[in-house]
């Protein structure tokens, strides 16, 4: 099942499993069985510490999990864990064999004080770049906590339970029975959400904190570049964002950010973060910024609000919140997200297997998702509101090259139809004929672009026509001591590349207005 070298890189990890522990697995006849019996093999026979048993009874075939003598582990996968989610596998080997995980203490042990009964479910497809942070949080809570179980399912494996629970993005998250969340989500994410608690203990020590001189609000490229650039400045720093990573955890494929030839977004963002943490910089995740309160004269402190209740200062404030998918805005969108309506080709395109979908969009975010989703789904049908498609010309080749994909100029979606749980078509307008047009589908994948995440800005600094924060040559807002950096920002150009350049810049010029004025 494992080549040569993934065996030899997989041998160097299972040295550090220092407990002993079973695979218990449950098969029957199909190829996917005999699929999943040649990977548990490979792996048995890279570890004297893990024995195989293949009399397992789950209800899910093929299925395995992965049990310690003592039996204070409740943690399975249903199907095989490759692709995105061959990590998850090797991290859950190596954490119930009793290698230590690099989660913060104080998560760790909130992890392991929580009390009641927790039977987790997460469906994922192996072409999601968001499902192996979902089943990673999971599988360690069920290595920490004995109240904890989960099991990590191939939705495209399982098509019987995710038609019967109408499952139509993953990861799609189950708590004893109902669902829980639908993304990515992270361990923290995950403890706020069943450690009621949490929230308000973290607000408090926010509000604790110190003034910062040099405060980061987003915590994607640019606010990474702009906190090392703060760090190693000496000066005191910190991040407040949402997530760590911001956008860049949401793209598959990057292959223009400079010496590095290809990545995948959530590989850029931990490494972000990691580069990030080698200096002194005090990181606040799952922090979402509400308000922005300027100083009342240069050189005093200016506060940022968080929907968390939290409050923080700082003599100088980067503003890095990035940007977000555009949606439609017509009737049916938000009643059927997840249901048909989607932003991630990527992480949701196997659940139309078969099926019929709509693109949304002719640049090349759209038209790439034409591409990947006809070779998954019966047909893919490609709207576009101008006349020609936008696309460069090689991927526009490309998808003129397939025969499952339509394509259709001069659209303008109107509405999204349903049947009160799931899409099964949508309507637009012919702009050369102003004629409505339905077209029954099962899926509508929205790729039309960005908006910048400015909402709570307003009021405050000078925003465009467009919602961009308006910034001059250094990055500076149109308040003293406040600057802006990356795609929320009016500067031309939204790449990682320039992302990063843009924070350095502000980060600077935050530097220089410190010492002028502080």
């Amino acid at each position: 099942m494992l080549d040569a070298n993934l065996k030899t890189q997989l041998k160097a990890y299972l040295e550090k499993v220092t407990q002993p522990f079973e695979i218990v697995a449950s098969l029957d006849d199909s190829a996917k069985s005999e699929e999943l019996l040649g990977l548990l093999n490979d792996i048995v026979s890279l570890s004297d510490k893990i024995a195989l048993r293949t009399d397992g009874n789950d209800g899910r075939k093929p299925s395995f999990a992965l049990n310690r003598p003592s039996g204070n582990i409740s943690l399975r996968f249903a199907g095989l864990p490759m692709g995105h989610e061959f990590t998850s596998l090797v991290l859950a080997l190596l954490q119930v064999g009793g290698h230590p995980s690099k989660a913060a203490a104080d998560v760790i042990e909130q992890i392991k004080n929580i009390e009641g009964e927790f039977n987790f479910e997460t469906y994922f497809s192996l072409s999601c770049q968001n499902c192996p942070d979902v089943v990673q949080a999971l599988n360690l809570m069920a290595v920490l906590n004995p109240n904890i179980r989960h099991v990590a399912i191939d939705g495209a494996l399982f098509q019987d339970e995710v038609e019967q629970r109408q499952i139509m993005s993953v990861p799609s998250i189950y708590l004893n029975g109902e669902l829980f969340g639908q993304g990515r989500m992270d361990v923290e994410q995950i403890l706020a959400k069943i450690d009621t608690g949490a929230a308000a203990r973290d607000a408090e020590k926010l509000n604790a904190k110190d003034a910062f001189d040099v405060l980061v609000i987003g915590g994607g490229p640019a606010g990474a570049a702009a906190a090392i650039y703060a760090a190693r400045k000496g000066i005191r720093t910190g991040v407040a964002a949402e997530r760590f990573g911001g956008q860049v955890l949401d793209t598959m494929a990057i292959e223009n950010f400079i010496s590095v030839q290809e990545t995948e977004g959530p590989k850029l963002a931990h490494a972000l973060e990691e580069h990030v943490r080698q200096y002194e910089v005090d990181i606040m995740n799952l922090q979402r910024a509400s308000a922005l309160i300027p100083a009342s004269a240069v050189g005093g402190l200016h506060e940022v609000k968080f929907e968390s209740g939290a409050s923080l200062k700082a003599k100088t404030v980067i503003l890095s919140t990035g940007a977000r998918w555009r949606e439609m805005n017509v009737p049916g969108e938000q009643e059927y997200r997840n249901k048909g309506v989607a932003y991630c080709p990527h992480c949701d395109g196997p659940l139309f297997k078969g099926k019929r979908v709509a693109v949304i969009g002719g640049g090349n975010s759209g038209v790439e998702a034409a591409i990947d989703l006809a070779g998954i789904v019966s047909h893919v049908t490609l709207l576009e509101f101008d006349s020609k498609l936008r696309a460069d010309a090689v991927l526009q080749k490309k998808l003129h090259s397939l025969p499952n994909v339509t394509v259709i100029t001069s659209a303008l979606t109107s509405e999204v139809k349903g049947d009160g749980q799931k899409v099964n078509g949508l309507v637009y307008k012919d702009r050369t004929n102003d004629a409505f047009v339905n077209l029954e589908l099962e899926g509508i994948f929205v790729q039309i672009g960005l908006l910048p995440n400015s909402d709570w800005l307003k009021g405050s600094v000078e925003l465009s026509d467009r919602g961009e924060i308006i910034v001059d040559a250094r990055g500076e807002t149109s308040l003293p001591g406040i600057f802006a950096a990356g795609d929320v920002t009016t500067v031309p150009y939204k790449q990682i590349v320039i992302a990063v350049g843009e924070g350095a810049k502000a980060s600077l010029s935050a530097f220089d207005h410190l010492i002028r004025h502080n």
